[in-house]
């Protein structure tokens, strides 16, 4: 589990072919300390598997399976990645809670960059839409996000301090990222799917909050 609280942005350093995937090792520095073997790192939001550790990289084995429904596919050498290692359950929780599992991915738009901040539309696939409502979280290339409005695209306002820590900066428009909607909003909506007979207490009050769209 995460947060969403980025701690450092790494640099893909290679990039292996291997059966059923690809051995990626990220130069990073932040996200090793205290980290081994078998433990998580989140990069771009996706949780991997730490199979290496050297004195400033780490390299994880991401499957095809990963490949494909994530941005890993676009990774050359020198891309830069946001990091965050798994939340410890004394530790604060100052994002959301963020699965590490990939739901789809977006694309940007149009960014507009202020002196106070970035605002960002992001074209998302239909089928997570449902789950996206303003003011509710989400999760960019591992960055937790509140959205500002939903309407034709996902609107996004990042904060100077964000900008600054993740891979934001960097970011054009057209690129792509990694998407994860809020778990809660997804348990929601499934569980809702199964009542029969007319709408439940919660679906007409989500209904009149505007937080559940038929």
């Amino acid at each position: 589990m995460f947060t969403g609280i980025i701690e450092e942005i790494g640099v893909v350093q290679s990039i292996k072919p291997k059966p059923n995937g690809r051995l990626i090792s990220i130069r990073a520095h932040t996200v090793i300390e205290g980290t081994k073997i078998g433990d998580s790192i989140a990069i771009d939001g996706a949780c991997q598997t730490v199979t290496e550790i050297g004195r400033d990289y780490f390299t994880v084995f991401a499957s095809d399976v990963t490949i494909a429904v994530t941005t890993f596919r676009l990774f050359t050498t020198g891309t830069k990645v946001n990091l965050e290692r798994a939340v410890q359950p004394q530790g604060r929780l100052g994002g959301h809670l963020v699965q590490g599992h990939v739901d789809a991915i977006g694309k940007i738009v149009l960014l507009h960059r202020l002196p106070e901040g970035l605002k960002v539309s992001l074209a998302v696939p239909n089928d997570i839409g449902k789950f996206i409502v303003p003011k509710g979280s989400i999760a960019i290339d591992g960055i937790s996000l509140t959205v500002v409005d939903k309407k034709d695209t996902i609107e996004l306002y990042c904060i100077p301090e964000t900008i600054a820590n993740t891979t934001l900066a960097q970011k054009k428009q057209g690129d792509m990222v990694n998407i994860e909607v809020d778990i809660i909003a997804k348990y929601v909506y499934y569980m809702l799917q199964g009542i029969q007979g007319g709408d439940s207490l919660l679906e007409k009050k989500l209904k009149e909050e505007g937080f559940w769209q038929a």
